[in-house]
């Protein structure tokens, strides 16, 4: 499949593709002041009332005002570190992918004649933050494109993730609660963002308090560089959240996911608004948007496509969402059919009932929900197991109450180090953030899971380190040393995958007797998808013959 893509990325780029130019966008109307950066120690950066701070559990905090350009010029001196490491990591990613350097050159091109249009389908606003913000980027990757080009590609890259099914790089969960499923009816919501680049891109996460000159006030969680939105939630109540879709492959990009989300965010109050907005803009990959509103006290799931538009609502006050697709015009849209039949969506789903069903939710509640390792009934699937609400591998996790505008976010590991409360009402209430500070922290964080003092997760992590060093050896086609792994399962005894990869070991080594009895031992497990079981149950029949 691999030679096919590059087979016609090949053509595409030899035979007279032409790559447009993106320009910049026009800014000269915006009043800027350029940020002449304070350094105030190891976590302390300032300009005016614009200052990065790292709180005790390290996650950075990013206070910024000003019009759209003053924005990205603030963002980009104030994070510029953060800024450079995560695209780093983001391109690096992008080599390892494609090792081969005559292949990345091709890549690069299909890059740019990808994204040849996504200029046109950005509002100007957003045009104009990007610049200012690529202004203070590395020029280390210059060669792939100039700064401001490359800050597109990069807002355009998790819904590129998305659309790769083979990458495999999503799997979130979310639900929202009121009326009779929550302590005194308000509205709740909570998420897990199930994106996962590597360890490395996981580990400085970003939360951004935004003052913009146009729109409401908001926060939202994610990383350096990343002006849009994946989890946020605005001083009117209204909260954002996304969930990937079953995609095509798209030959064009439109406007990204993240910018779509981020102006619902700064534009609306209301559900209808939030449709509104995003009825006027041509997204290239399928997704589920849950919006939330303290005004109205419910939660609505807007699920766009390249070529349908739907939207699903509850009467009985609990809202569920994992990966597919539940408003009428996607009842029979084959790509989302094929999502519940054949992947982990619809089992995510079905534990998301089973973990509400009676419960009156708080946020604490569902906190628990959240971290849940376990399967349908209690059934153990062994850490790290896509069947699970919690996959061990979260960017990050929320929880909002919107009427009280409180957001909770999770600190590592995973979600289960504390969840940090943010009043934003607080944060927002003078025309100036206070003074260069910690936010400070309450009695309301929710505790970290216990879960992550016991020898299970010492287990765990030792478990993934051996996993990830296999998958590095059975890649590269080395010499594998059976003896250096053969404690793999142990560490994690319910998980399919550790037996898959030690009967991929010994079938390398020849070993076909070994390999036999470690295929039919994951083939006893919870696997998440139709495919990966199929691909097992031929190298098992391959063992016998």
């Amino acid at each position: 499949m691999k030679n096919y893509c590059f087979l016609f990325l090949f053509l595409l780029c030899s035979c007279g593709i032409f790559h447009k130019k993106i320009s910049p966008p026009e800014v000269s109307s915006y009043p800027i002041h350029i940020p002449v950066v304070e350094y105030l120690g190891d976590s302390l950066y300032s300009f005016k009332d614009n200052y990065l701070i790292r709180n005790e559990q390290g996650i950075w905090e990013l206070y910024l005002s000003g019009n759209p350009l003053q924005l990205g010029m603030n963002s980009g001196a104030l994070t510029q570190r953060l800024y450079h490491r995560q695209d780093s990591l983001l391109f690096t990613k992008l080599k390892d992918f494609v090792p081969s350097e005559r292949k990345q050159s091709f890549l690069f091109k299909f890059l740019k004649w990808f994204n040849r249009d996504i200029d046109r389908y950005i509002p100007p606003i957003y045009r104009a933050e990007l610049y200012g913000q690529s202004r203070y980027a590395d020029s280390l990757f210059d060669y792939i494109a100039p700064k401001y080009e490359r800050s597109l590609y990069l807002h355009s890259a998790h819904d590129i993730g998305h659309a790769l099914q083979d990458l495999m790089l999503v799997g979130c969960s979310s639900l929202a609660a009121w009326g009779k499923h929550t302590q005194e009816g308000k509205l709740l919501i909570g998420r897990n963002f199930d994106f996962y680049l590597s360890d490395d891109f996981a580990t400085e996460k970003l939360i951004r308090f935004v003052r913009p000159t146009e729109g409401y006030p908001f926060m939202s969680y994610s990383w350096g560089g990343m002006i849009g939105v994946m989890s946020g939630m605005n001083t009117e109540g209204l909260t954002v959240t996304i969930n990937a879709g079953k995609s095509n492959i798209p030959l064009k990009a439109r406007t990204p996911i993240s910018l779509l989300c981020r102006e619902i965010l700064q534009f609306a109050s209301t559900t209808e608004e939030a449709i509104n907005i995003a009825k006027k803009r041509s997204v290239f990959v399928s997704e589920s948007i849950m919006v939330g509103s303290a005004k109205e006290r419910k939660a609505i799931l807007i699920e766009v496509s390249p070529k349908k538009f739907g939207v699903y609502e509850v009467d009985n006050g609990l809202l569920l969402c994992t990966n597919h697709f539940q408003s009428a015009p996607y009842s029979k849209d084959k790509k989302n059919l094929k999502q519940i039949e054949l992947t982990h969506t619809t089992y995510r789903y079905e534990k998301l009932q089973e973990l509400t069903q009676g419960n009156i939710l708080s946020p604490e509640k569902i906190a628990t929900i959240l971290r849940n390792t376990q399967g349908l009934n209690g059934k153990a699937l062994g850490y790290g197991n896509e069947k699970a609400l919690n996959q061990l591998l979260a960017h990050h996790s929320v929880i909002f109450s919107p009427e009280d505008c409180i957001a909770w976010v999770s600190t590592a590991p995973y979600q289960l180090g504390a969840y940090i409360a943010y009043d934003l009402k607080e944060i927002f209430k003078e025309p100036s953030y206070p003074s260069h500070s910690v936010h400070l922290q309450t009695q309301r964080n929710i505790p970290a899971d216990p879960f992550v003092h016991t020898q299970a997760y010492k287990d765990y992590e030792q478990y993934r380190q051996l996993e990830q060093q296999l998958i590095l050896q059975l890649q590269e086609k080395s010499t594998i040393q059976m003896n250096d792994y053969l404690s793999l399962t142990a560490l994690n005894p319910d998980y399919w995958k550790g037996y898959y990869l030690l009967g991929e070991a010994y079938w390398t080594n020849r070993c076909y007797k070994e390999a036999e009895e470690q295929y039919k031992t994951a083939l006893s497990k919870e696997i998440p998808y139709v495919e990966e079981r199929k691909q097992i149950e031929k190298r098992l029949k391959k063992c016998k013959n």
